[in-house]
């Protein structure tokens, strides 16, 4: 804080502002340097107006953009089909571990995914102090015109072979006084449906309320159905798909023996992360680095996806491993499951020049397919991470893949960093270790 000016006063009206004006109150009222800081902003703004007028949109209060490297994992084979992937993700490792993981099983048959479901689901969450059963009787009585209100909004969707698929009550008042629920089931077919459904919600929320106004049995001692709140839910534990790879332990590695030892340990890893607490929360974030790169490469929310994702994790009352790992009869098994609502229809995935560029680099998937890709490329990094934990242990390559941040950190010049990279072909990568070859270069 000893280096950042004294706290700046309340501002207000600052989405009113300009794009100008607000950066030039940002840097004025935060920075020691407001036209350092200026300099930076300009630096990472598109050239093309047009395209920067399209990414501030995005959002409020844009000032900049914040990039991150866009990787492709090639060798990927799916179904059978060979496929290129595109990973948007700043750690160094990762989409060398994917590649790797990819480049692995291509000549093991590759990875094999299927969907087994794509159910949305959401509530109406309302308190109701009265009797339920004249609240079951009032439901059944208007269930048909609380579907009917939302026809127009589930009209183009119900085209398409999507819409609501169910709605029920439901009594929750051993959790908490008088809270009931309209649970409402959707499929949203290419869309991941987050509007959609909370267009649905919303409607719902409105007529559940003035049916409730003209419902007579209800007794004056009752209170009115008092509605809280009205909204999808990112838990989707029925929106489901899998992956998985498979093949004879002795074809893991080259010699017979070393992959009977490596795939009992890679077993016992992954049981490990299935029972600890503390090492499955490591473990999924090593599946989560695929499957994040994946999802904000394809323009969807992965906000949403890691919640369902570690809400699923827990499902059992305690986390544990999303991905499982068996031999039977001789064959190394490894699969995950992972709850995964995206879309590859709406939202960014048609106005962001990149997001179409990745869509098109994958050959166009729709939502089902793109569930799949996703998947496989978190089984592909846990794979990865696995082995090397059972094997070389995860510094080894996650440091190497480090070695350039850290020699771009202290502004190494080219031939600095080719001394450096050369040098640390065969010795061990430190953050401690490359700053004293580097120092040792520079003396010279």
């Amino acid at each position: 804080m000893s280096n950042q000016k004294e706290q700046h006063a309340l501002v207000s009206g600052f989405s009113k502002k300009t794009k100008a004006e607000k950066i030039a109150w940002i840097t004025e009222n935060a920075f020691q340097d407001s036209e350092q800081a200026q300099e930076v902003l300009a630096k990472y703004t598109h050239p093309d107006a047009k395209r920067q007028n399209l990414h501030d949109d995005f959002i409020e209060n844009a000032v900049a953009n914040f990039y991150l490297p866009i990787g492709v994992a090639p060798n990927f084979i799916i179904n059978d089909k060979t496929l290129t992937i595109p990973m948007a993700i700043e750690e160094s490792s990762v989409v060398a571990a994917a590649a790797n993981a990819a480049k692995f099983w291509a000549t093991k048959g590759g990875f094999k995914a299927r969907v087994l479901g794509t159910e949305k689901v959401g509530q109406v969450h309302f308190i109701f102090d009265g009797d339920p059963n004249r609240l079951q009787t009032f439901f059944d009585t208007n269930k048909a015109k609380l579907l009917e209100a939302t026809e127009l909004i589930t009209k183009n969707m119900r085209a398409r072979g999507g819409g609501i698929t169910s709605l029920t009550l439901v009594n929750k008042t051993a959790l908490l006084e008088g809270y009931f629920q309209l649970d409402v089931r959707f499929e949203t077919k290419d869309s991941m449906g987050a509007n959609f459904i909370n267009s649905c919600f919303e409607q719902l929320a409105h007529t559940l309320r003035e049916l409730a106004v003209q419902h007579n049995p209800f007794s004056a001692s009752e209170k009115a159905i008092e509605v809280v709140m009205s909204i999808l839910s990112n838990h989707v534990p029925n929106c489901l798909v899998e992956a998985a790879v498979s093949c004879p332990v002795a074809q893991l590695l080259p010699n017979e023996a070393e992959s009977q030892l490596f795939a009992e340990k890679f077993v016992q890893a992954v049981r490990i992360a299935a029972l600890e607490p503390y090492r499955a929360v490591t473990h999924n974030k090593g599946i989560m680095n695929g499957v994040d790169a994946v999802v904000i490469a394809s323009g969807n929310d992965f906000r949403a996806v890691a919640a369902g994702v570690h809400a699923f994790a827990a499902d059992s009352g305690q986390y544990r491993s999303l991905s499982k790992a068996e031999i039977k009869d001789g064959v190394f098994h490894f699969s995950l499951r992972l709850p995964l609502a995206i879309g590859t229809v709406g939202g960014l995935t048609k106005l962001h020049p990149m997001v179409q560029w990745c869509h098109e680099l994958m050959g166009t998937p729709n939502a089902v397919e793109l569930m799949q890709i996703i998947a496989v490329a978190g089984l592909a990094q846990n794979f990865a991470a696995v082995k090397s934990l059972v094997t070389t242990g995860i510094q080894q390559g996650h440091m190497k893949m480090h070695l350039l941040n850290i020699l771009n950190q202290f502004e190494a010049t080219p031939s600095e960093k080719e001394a450096v990279v050369e040098h640390f072909k065969k010795h061990t990568v430190s953050h401690h270790a490359v700053v004293e070859v580097l120092e040792k270069l520079r003396s010279k």
